[in-house]
């Protein structure tokens, strides 16, 4: 067998296409947009080589028109799941012994394919199915699932380079050994890209998986399963499923061959997890690998010398594109009195300048929120705010489920810095703003840092390079992802690895080697080429 230490092609981040009136991008996505819109599909689960359909169907909606059904899921249920299990560790040797360069190639394939003749595809249904515009569709399902799978081939050969010293006579070798069982991926509705990159990750290192996504990215997670085929995925690798989140999980969590997790979703889901698998941790064969990426009270702090301008653009921006349902959103701001009527000004501005509607109308900055469960949540909140003598709605505030989940980019002015929207995550289109008095930008800090018990992604803004670092080092807990003068989302893969701790996860960064490193186990291997023959040493002599 010929063999050879290989030098991956080098990772480049892939361009963001502009999608700017007359370009060809936008006349391609446009047409197939169309075309998949009028389609109904039939999407089913895919277990080892079979596409399984239960006939037990559920619809997949349009966010913006919820009357309007794209296809539907075959649902499955425990059998399913145990079949998914059964799949992927039948799978697990052949894949596990693949030499690295091949799995490797399986996923550049895939990575090119939705660079070239995948990428419009991927990103309308990531429009239709999710309520994304086109250019948060094209940086999520196109740009950034595309460099999490170049980059992570570059971080697993990285890995697998790593290697010990040897002494002479010794030759000590490391092996980055896939988990012994198989993974679970269980990914959220909000990234398709985080969709695609929790199960590869896992794969690409040689792990076999069983993925459920969420019930409402099931439209683009199918597109996905049907590019890795393409590519030249081998069947039971990866194991696509769609069961209740309990279901799924009382037969996982109890599986002696269950070896880890790789999870996006919200806290409380994840505490659950982690507590299952703690009751259940005398039944495995190996102490399970939980990775988790959670929710986010994400802040942006100014302090008096910042700028007006850039300032309220990072607000509009952080906190309502992808109407604000990115675990990274800007959710809280503090700003002082100094800066508050300029910025407020600008603010308000953006906010009435918004256009709201479907994705297909390129010029709507803001769509629909998820599904009516979501909604709802949501509107509580402006609805209490509306009623509270300590906050205002000083911008939006309304909202209308008629035709699809539409609310208002909402901004809310809150004279109690501990007032339930400084706080708590909503997950969608409110910002709530804390102005404090210019002169205790100290004890602000120390406000930020307490006020939520999350810890994922954060920005500050100013001009004073000591009030910076001030901030940099006191909030050094307060956000895995900490940006200066800009907004707190837009993390790229390479650039910007993500993840945050406290209760915003186990910080392991997707988008770097610290990730997949999480999906190896290594074994040490030492050789002695001339093994001694007598067992006494010189300190023994005479």
């Amino acid at each position: 067998m010929a063999t050879g230490f290989f030098r991956v092609p080098t990772p480049v981040n892939e361009p963001v296409r502009s999608y700017a009136p007359g370009s060809p991008e936008r006349a391609e996505l446009q047409r197939v947009y169309k075309e998949l819109k009028s389609k109904e599909l039939d999407v089913p689960m895919y277990i080892g080589g079979e596409e399984v359909r239960t006939g037990n169907t559920h619809p997949m909606l349009q966010p913006h028109d919820h009357q309007h059904i794209l296809g539907q899921f075959h649902e499955g249920d425990a059998s399913h799941v145990e079949q998914a299990i059964n799949a992927a560790l039948a799978a697990r040797e052949e894949w596990s012994n693949m030499a690295w360069e091949h799995r490797a190639s399986i996923f550049l394939k895939a990575a090119d394919l939705l660079a070239g003749p995948w990428r419009a595809k991927l990103n309308a249904a990531t429009m239709l199915g999710q309520s994304k515009n086109a250019y948060q569709a094209e940086i999520d399902s196109a740009c950034e699932l595309v460099d999490f799978l170049r980059f992570n081939v570059q971080y697993a050969t990285e890995i697998y380079r790593m290697q010990p010293e040897s002494s002479p006579g010794v030759w000590n070798r490391m092996e980055h050994r896939p988990l012994e069982g198989f993974v679970f991926a269980l990914t959220p509705f909000n990234f398709t890209a985080i969709a695609g990159n929790l199960p590869t990750s896992a794969a690409m290192m040689g792990n076999v998986v069983v993925w459920k996504p969420a019930y409402t990215q099931i439209y683009a997670a199918h597109m996905i399963m049907e590019l890795l085929k393409e590519a030249g995925l081998p069947d039971g690798v990866i194991n696509l499923i769609y069961v209740d989140g309990p279901v799924a999980g009382d037969v996982i969590f109890n599986h002696a061959d269950f070896a880890g997790i790789h999870f996006t979703g919200s806290t409380g889901v994840f505490q659950s997890i982690w507590k299952s698998i703690g009751n259940n941790i005398q039944k495995y064969k190996a102490y399970p690998r939980i990775v988790g990426e959670t929710g986010g009270k994400d802040f942006i702090l100014a302090h008096r010398t910042a700028e007006a301008k850039p300032l309220a653009t990072a607000i509009t921006r952080g906190a309502f594109e992808y109407q604000g349902q990115k675990c990274s959103a800007a959710s809280r701001a503090y700003i002082p009195n100094n800066l508050w009527e300029e910025v407020k000004q600008y603010v308000i501005e953006d906010v009435q300048s918004f256009k709201m509607g479907p994705p297909e109308d390129f010029s709507n900055f803001i769509n629909a929120v998820i599904d009516e469960k979501s909604f709802d949540k949501i509107t509580r909140y402006i609805d209490n705010a509306k009623n509270s003598n300590e906050v205002e709605v000083i911008a939006g505030g309304n909202y209308d489920k008629s035709k699809g989940y539409f609310i208002e980019p909402t901004v809310l002015l809150s004279h109690n810095p501990q007032y339930v929207t400084m706080c708590e995550e909503i997950f969608g289109p409110v910002i709530t703003i804390y102005v404090y008095n210019e002169d205790n930008f100290e004890d602000t800090l120390e406000l930020v840092s307490s006020t939520s018990p999350y810890g994922l992604t954060g920005a500050i803004f100013g001009r004073d390079r000591y009030a910076i670092e001030l901030a940099t080092k006191k909030l050094s807990d307060s956000a895995g992802n900490f940006y200066i003068n800009d907004k707190p989302t837009g993390a790229v893969v390479g650039q910007q690895p993500f993840g945050g701790s406290r209760a915003s996860g186990t910080n392991d960064k997707a988008g770097s080697m610290l990730n997949l490193l999480r999906w190896v186990s290594a074994r040490s291997i030492k050789e002695t080429f001339v093994p001694p023959v007598d067992y006494r040493y010189p300190f023994m002599g005479e």
